[in-house]
């Protein structure tokens, strides 16, 4: 029995003694975003950056997501969990968030030895979708974005006052839709979906605000909520499916619009995951 028990826990240690490599972060120490990157054992991965949104820390870093970034990483991408506001050594607020701060991040990651730095694809829900399809419409090395109940236009940032833009650009903060006048009841009630439909009538603002997502370089995978709570994702991701419709964009574009509220599309992420293996393949 000893002699049977012995090559069970040896094989018993093996496995946990993976586990652990594989859930191991590397801290990479960037300045103003928290950048954990999990590799696997091959080389040349591709790198796919997972961002959070408006609840802010580094949700890809979480227990919730460990599943899907281990087998993300099973599958032979590199994994970059990134926090951009509201963790360690990060902006407390969302509020004027560099999008060079990030890509720095992001450029840092790609020059671990294991990662291949020409292949890089995002995916972010919510506000970290917008900036997803911010970061892709203006740097081209970015091959591939994923955008989950993301915005067609950039909006305020996330403070008291509502009179800034959530995101910035080269020192410059970026155009956003304001809270106008006729949001401001909505807000009050807490009713976010209508005061954003209300913010949305300032089509001058929205001009000004667009994301260039026809600019993207890659493929585009756009998931909404049908029945979504928070903002009209499935409208907004309609006008940007339009965008690049119009703009004869030659690289694949999607639009999954999920049945259900804001939360949704996280429970289909295995679709999500299909159109990471046929249009960003990791070999």
């Amino acid at each position: 029995m000893r002699q049977l028990l012995l090559p069970v826990a040896f094989f018993l240690f093996l496995l946990l003694s993976a586990a652990s490599v594989l859930s191991a972060p590397i801290d990479l120490k960037t300045p103003g975003v928290q950048s954990l990157l999990y590799v696997g054992a091959g080389r040349q991965q591709p790198l796919l950056v997972g961002l959070g949104g408006s609840e802010g820390g580094n949700a890809w870093a979480s227990s919730r997501w460990q599943p899907t970034r281990e087998q993300l990483v099973a599958d032979g991408y590199a994994f970059l969990a990134l926090g951009y506001f509201k963790a360690d050594g990060t902006p407390p607020l969302l509020d004027r968030i560099s999008l060079d701060t990030v890509y720095a991040a992001i450029k840092a990651a790609t020059r671990h030895p294991q990662v291949n730095g020409r292949k890089i694809a995002l995916i972010g829900g919510s506000r970290g979708a917008d900036l997803a399809l911010l970061l892709a419409s203006r740097y081209p090395d970015i091959r591939c974005v994923v955008s989950i109940v993301g915005s067609h236009v950039a909006f305020p940032g996330h403070t008291s006052h509502f009179t800034t833009s959530a995101w910035s650009y080269k020192g410059q903060q970026l155009p956003f839709v304001p809270v106008n006048e006729a949001a401001v009841p909505f807000l009050l009630q807490g009713n976010l979906r209508a005061a954003f439909a209300a913010m949305l009538t300032d089509t001058a603002a929205v001009r000004q605000a667009l994301i260039p997502v026809a600019k993207i370089r890659g493929a585009v995978l756009l998931v909404s909520a049908t029945q979504d709570e928070v903002c009209p994702s499935t409208l907004m991701a309609e006008h940007m499916l339009d965008q690049l419709q119009r703009r004869n964009s030659r690289y694949p574009q999607q639009h999954l619009a999920i049945e259900g509220g804001h939360a949704a599309p996280l429970k289909h992420f295995p679709a999500i995951i299909r159109f990471l293996h046929t249009n960003f393949p990791a070999r």
